[in-house]
């Protein structure tokens, strides 16, 4: 079964991070046209209530040879923005291996979306199963631009997010609020049942459910640990 995973990829040389920096409060997000040779264009999608500065950063950037406003829609506008370099130029400095990045391309996966933010990009995207996940993450892991925020099943039926569901996640915060996780506890399953209104069979299951659920989605997804034992 696939994967959909939500992970940081915090690294300054990425392509319109100083975009972002420059103009920390706009929301800024990616698509790369990769079939448009070595230099793919860059559509991205700029919201702010104020574009100018948006437009300045771009001038001033390394990266952008050309920026094109295609089109506007309330406070977002989407720009075309040609680059002045290709992703081997821009990033050499900061990775690694560029082979390895190059194959990236060929993996069994679909980048859905890419935010672009002052410190790196914040990418989601489908992987075939978890040997295609884990070619991603071991290569950004390994130039130490890797943080996974969520790790999901395809066709999983819970939210975005954190994976748990409403109930879930309020029997958790309950819980915790009570001390009920506390050493030693300062309440008990049936205290914590009780101002949840339900049995305490119930919330045990609810607990050991959204308990599983943060486990899988933070220290399981990253098993097997990585070549260098982190």
């Amino acid at each position: 079964m696939g994967l959909v995973a939500e992970f940081a990829i915090p690294c300054a040389g990425l392509p319109l991070v100083d975009v972002a920096a420059a103009v920390p409060d706009a929301t800024l997000e990616v698509a790369i046209q990769f079939n448009h040779g070595a230099r793919p264009p860059f559509l991205v999608y700029a919201t702010h209530d104020d574009h100018a500065p948006i437009e300045r950063a771009f001038e001033s950037s390394a990266f952008v040879d050309q920026s094109v406003l295609v089109g506007q829609a309330g406070e977002t506008r989407r720009y075309q923005v040609r680059p002045a370099v290709d992703m081997e130029a821009q990033l050499g400095d900061h990775l690694d291996d560029l082979d390895d990045l190059r194959a990236l391309a060929t993996t069994e996966a679909i980048v859905e979306r890419i935010r672009v933010t002052p410190t790196g990009w914040v990418q989601t995207g489908w992987f075939a199963d978890r040997a295609a996940f884990d070619e991603f993450r071991t290569f950004w892991a390994r130039n130490d631009c890797f943080t996974l925020r969520r790790l999901t099943r395809d066709g999983d039926p819970e939210p975005p997010g954190d994976g748990l569901t409403d109930r879930q996640r309020e029997a958790l915060r309950i819980a915790y609020e009570m001390g009920y996780f506390e050493v030693p506890r300062r309440a008990s399953l049936d205290d914590v049942a009780a101002e949840l209104g339900i049995s305490a069979s119930a919330l045990s299951e609810r607990l050991r459910r959204a308990q599983t659920r943060v486990i899988e989605t933070t220290v399981a997804s990253t098993w097997p640990p990585l070549p260098d034992g982190t």
